[in-house]
């Protein structure tokens, strides 16, 4: 397969380098796995009709998925250095296709946590931000921050941009046909895979885009150490834990996971529905803040490469907990309440990840980063498997998720204070960095 990358490399080279060809084709793997992660949102209420489940009952299995999402991350980003990507993302996405497609035979509780929680939270471990920062830290040099926007910006739009799709494919077909559908889309990006994504750059003989000096010697050594994957992971826990930067990072990615795919991400077309939005409509303001955030978190790895990391993250997070403070008034504003929770929210949905990995590597290194920003991601997932069960049971208890609403715009301002604390390497007064 190498072969057919080395070609399409030799015929373009003088047009474009592989590493954005590469970029492409992750972009397109996180997308395909950011919706089959958001599918469960448009399953919560058939589910609760055909089953009579409680909303309670389905956000555990949710939860579940949401935090293996997380607590596979590190050690993929471990199998990953060890074994190498390809073989890594290839079985994640068979999880992925299987566990979807297995669930269409659920009618028991424990079969939803079996397929969608253990199995689709396994597979989505595999492809999440742990694998951009993976393949940025392997084929960037320069344009890191810029490249990891790229992909995280496609990891949150997946989740929300197939959701009308498959809003009206549950109205008129039933819930099982969506999971038909993303058990395809899984399985079609198996041979993208296979076929088109080398190693490493060194396998085309190419350096890291905007290398200058051939300086990787001493990190592919390292990337093939023998040692077991699960001890590179847990030995860069070990170590990473000891860090103050580590638990303030960790801490604020709890926060940011907690106010996106725990809360937004799930409950918001379930939200709607109190509020008399049908589920297509709910799901097309998710796809709207999707298509926002492609842009906000690409804008937000551009200014990640130029400024002050830290000081970026308190912009996103205290204009995300005023967002959320706002969205239970946004419903009763008639016309224009929700565009302007969607226009501010979606900008700034996933915008925290570029210069939370950037900070990273200022802390921990290059090497080390993507696999101890796999344990800090594992946070965000924590965070939002943590959201996701205490709205769901709030919404539950209290008939309305205005509760749920308030809680995660206030812990969204005060991690907002709280990121100024990290020191990384870079500079305290927003002046530009290193790039």
């Amino acid at each position: 397969m190498t072969t057919i990358a080395k070609s399409i490399s030799a015929s373009t080279g003088h047009r474009f380098n592989y590493a954005w060809l590469v970029l492409a084709i992750i972009f397109v793997v996180l997308l395909a796995a950011a919706g089959i992660r958001a599918t469960p949102a448009v399953m919560i209420v058939p589910l609760e009709q055909e089953f009579g489940w409680n909303r309670s009952t389905i956000s555990f299995a949710i939860s579940v998925n949401i935090a293996l999402y997380g607590l596979i991350g590190p050690f993929s980003a471990a199998a990953m250095q060890r074994f190498g990507v390809r073989p890594i993302v290839l079985g994640g996405l068979c999880l992925l296709s299987a566990g979807t497609a297995l669930s269409t035979f659920m009618h028991l509780p424990w079969h939803m946590v079996l397929t969608w929680g253990l199995l689709v939270g396994a597979g989505s471990g595999v492809a999440a931000t742990t694998l951009a920062a993976t393949i940025v830290s392997r084929w960037f040099e320069t344009r890191r921050g810029l490249a990891m926007g790229l992909l995280t910006a496609s990891s949150a739009t997946g989740q929300m941009v197939f959701l009308p799709l498959m809003a009206s494919m549950v109205g008129n077909y039933g819930w099982r046909s969506v999971a038909f559908l993303v058990a395809g889309v899984a399985a079609l990006a198996i041979p993208l895979i296979a076929i088109f994504l080398p190693e490493r750059p060194r396998d085309l003989g190419l350096k890291l885009y905007g290398q200058t000096v051939d300086t990787d010697a001493a990190t592919l050594a390292a990337e093939s150490s023998k040692k077991n994957p699960f001890m590179i992971a847990i030995d860069a826990l070990i170590s990473s834990v000891k860090m103050r930067d580590f638990w303030l990072l960790f801490i604020s990615f709890f926060v940011c996971g907690m106010s996106t795919n725990g809360y937004i991400g799930t409950q918001f077309i379930a939200m709607c529905g109190d509020y008399g939005i049908t589920a297509v409509g709910g799901a097309s303001i998710l796809a709207a803040m999707g298509l926002l955030d492609l842009v906000g978190t690409t804008m937000s790895g551009w200014l990640t490469d130029r400024y002050n990391s830290r000081v970026l993250l308190f912009w996103y997070y205290g204009l995300r907990g005023l967002a959320l403070l706002f969205l239970p008034h946004a419903f009763g504003l008639g016309y224009f309440g929700l565009p302007i929770f969607a226009i501010f929210y979606g900008l700034d949905w996933i915008a925290t990840v570029p210069p939370t990995v950037r900070l990273a590597n200022d802390v921990f290194g290059r090497l080390a980063a993507p696999i101890v920003f796999g344990w800090i991601a594992a946070g965000h997932q924590l965070g939002a498997a943590f959201a996701n069960f205490l709205s769901g049971t709030l919404r539950s208890s209290l008939g309305t998720y205005t509760a749920s609403s308030m809680l995660m715009g206030v812990v969204c301002i005060g991690c907002a204070v709280m990121v100024l604390q990290i020191k990384g390497q870079q500079g305290s007064k927003g002046l530009p960095a290193a790039a």
